[in-house]
């Protein structure tokens, strides 16, 4: 959930570090820090609140930019409340080891008390501070180098971690360490210089070249000397794997937009057709995705299939279960993956599960990855994040290719992981003879023409403005949708109280009538998705009792509709499609609302209060 960056090398290292907090920031932003080492003395700035107020505070103190080492973190709270003490990094009691961290010590109430036995006393409330005194200790104890002290710390702890550990003794050097929480290595031209981050944003612009640790690595990085990377459980040696960074500067700025979520709004079209492209080839009625053709005996065979998740994941993962269910035939069960692992599931090696994350790095989907693997299940994952844990951890899958994704409220993610599940599913229904060859060249057709519809749904902009403006002071909504479109309402719902802070509750529209009617009166807008397929005339029927009720109704409605339009009060019309590409475009202005509510209340749309992009703790 943290932010991790660190620069060690011949450049000056704060605005590498600040920058990189700057590009972290959607990790968390409750507090902000950084450790300047000047060759003499560390320079520790620390503040609660984002990394713009940290500049302020480093801007007064010219001292605290000088050096040619430094290590920063942006925070998201997990022990102690925000505020400057408890900010990172942490200093050790003799002020020479310093740490950054994210992730969570389980079992950090034992080692503290411990830790105050032996002398040890504590500034912050925060599980890092007894880390780092930890690895003081066992250095101390052990009288060993910071490496070996971080191996055995490490050893003797619960919990999740990516950490970057500096020593001021030894200067020329930074220990790295990996369980849970993810941590790229930037590496300079013949080792002259090394960067490290949460993930490769920070440095993209002085090298292409990443090691990307894997659970139970730590790494050892000195100047000159390139990076030793060792397990941590049992000392063994593991070789360095670079890759090749396809990241592009660009892809992480705002690109002319007011926000991150906004770009990333209008970027869907493109998203959606780069995450077909060369899988789908509409004339020839021909599906491409070897994740899935190199293991149809698994899909084929399955008695069903479980798809993990969790937030805009799960919504997306409810249109897969209905995707493939009625095109493929094959029973689905969706489950959040924060739930999966403590139910005690009955899993076998008869079934196949699909973990859905945008990040790739979240930590309850990544338990429920190895939950079912242990029982034997056949594991496929969809990912945006290439090289990420999910990418890493799973037998089989296939990335988004949405591109960075940099505002916490998931937009793009969620298109395109719809697209990738509409592909397995047909992909499925076609080998199982449920689709003929003609139908599914028709259906790809139509699913060809939706980058266009979306790009074209996205002009009505203004009048989503407009009713954004009416409905802005609402305490409350609800979001109705049926059949295909009720994972669209749990997902509209979301983004609005993900960005705006207004209660929202989505429903299938049937439900209605059992509790949520209650709350309807003059005061209470209620979004409906009611396009002319599927369960229409029933959709029509529930808008009327809503309208007996004085409630206000904005319609989402395929254009054309006049039944629709003579009841509701609002109404946003959408491209004809097929009824199973409909969440595709049905989203698109629930994602506007939420956005133009948001910036209408003065909320920060890109970095919602309490929010983090990437779940790295359970």
């Amino acid at each position: 959930m943290c932010g991790i960056t660190g620069y060690i090398g011949f450049r000056d290292a704060y605005p590498i570090v600040i920058n990189g907090l700057k590009r972290l920031e959607y990790r968390g932003y409750d507090s902000a820090g950084l450790m300047m080492y000047d060759g003499e003395k560390i320079h520790l700035s620390k503040t609660k609140g984002k990394v713009s107020e940290l500049e302020s505070i480093t801007d007064k103190d010219e001292v605290r930019k000088v050096g040619k080492i430094g290590i920063g973190h942006t925070r998201w709270a997990t022990h102690g409340i925000p505020n400057d003490v408890n900010s990172h990094p942490h200093t050790s009691q003799s002020g020479n080891l310093v740490i950054v961290h994210n992730g969570i010590i389980e079992n950090y109430d034992t080692l503290k008390k411990e830790l105050i036995s032996r002398g040890y006393t504590f500034k912050s409330d925060t599980d890092t501070e007894v880390l780092i005194n930890l690895i003081e200790e066992v250095k101390k104890q052990e009288n060993c180098k910071l490496g070996k002290a971080v191996q055995l710390a490490l050893n003797n702890v619960i919990g999740a971690y990516a950490i970057a550990v500096f020593d001021k003794t030894k200067p020329n050097e930074i220990i790295v360490a990996r369980l849970g929480s993810p941590i790229a290595i930037g590496v300079g031209e013949e080792n002259s210089e090394f960067f490290v981050a949460s993930d490769a944003s920070p440095f993209i612009e002085y090298t292409k070249d990443a090691i990307y640790l894997e659970d139970e690595e730590m790494a050892i990085i000195k100047l000159g000397k390139g990076i030793k990377i060792r397990k941590i459980k049992d000392d063994s040696l593991v070789d360095a794997n670079i890759q090749k960074l396809k990241i592009s500067l660009d892809q992480i700025e705002k690109g002319g937009y007011d926000h991150f979520m906004l770009k990333e709004i209008h970027e869907q079209p493109k998203a959606i057709i780069d995450t077909y492209r060369g899988r789908m080839l509409p004339d020839e009625g021909i599906i491409r995705m070897s994740g899935i053709d190199n293991h149809m005996n698994k899909f084929l065979n399955a008695e069903r299939i479980i798809i993990v998740a969790c937030g805009t994941s799960w919504h997306a993962g409810l249109v897969g279960e209905y995707l493939i269910e009625d095109k493929a035939r094959i029973p689905v069960e969706v489950e959040y993956a924060s739930e999966f692992r403590y139910r005690n599931p009955i899993i076998t090696s008869k079934d196949v599960v699909i973990a859905i994350s945008q990040s790739g790095e979240t930590a309850d989907t990544l338990a429920a990855i190895k939950l079912a693997k242990s029982k034997g299940a056949f594991v496929f994952g969809i990912c945006n994040v290439v090289g990420s844990s999910i990418a890493r951890e799973t037998d089989a899958g296939a990335y988004t290719h949405a591109g960075p994704e940099i505002g916490v409220a998931s937009t793009k993610a969620f298109t395109t992981q719809i697209t990738v599940l509409t592909l397995i599913a047909l992909k499925l229904a076609s080998k199982k003879g449920e689709i003929s060859k003609s139908e599914l060249r028709t259906f790809l057709q139509k699913m060809q023409l939706i980058p266009k519809k979306v790009e074209d749904l996205l002009k009505i902009d203004d009048k989503v403005k407009e009713i954004a403006a009416v409905y802005k002071d609402a305490p409350n909504c609800l979001y109705l949708g049926r059949g295909f479109n009720f994972p669209v309402a749990l997902e509209g719902a979301l983004k609005l109280k993900e960005i705006s802070y207004i209660h929202a509750e989505g429903y299938p529209a049937a439900e209605m009538k059992h509790g949520p009617i209650a709350l309807i009166d003059e005061n209470m807008p209620i979004f409906v998705i009611a396009t002319n397929k599927g369960h229409y005339e029933k959709v029509v029927s529930n808008i009327q009792e809503i309208k007996s009720r004085a409630g206000k109704i904005i319609a989402i409605v395929t254009e054309g509709d006049t039944q629709v339009k003579d009841i509701a009060d609002h109404v946003i019309e959408i491209p004809e499609t097929e009824e199973a590409l409909t969440p595709l475009l049905t989203t698109i202005p629930f994602q506007l609302l939420s956005y133009h509510i948001a910036v209408m209340l003065g909320k920060n749309v890109d970095q919602p209060r309490n929010l983090a992009k990437s779940v790295t703790v359970e």
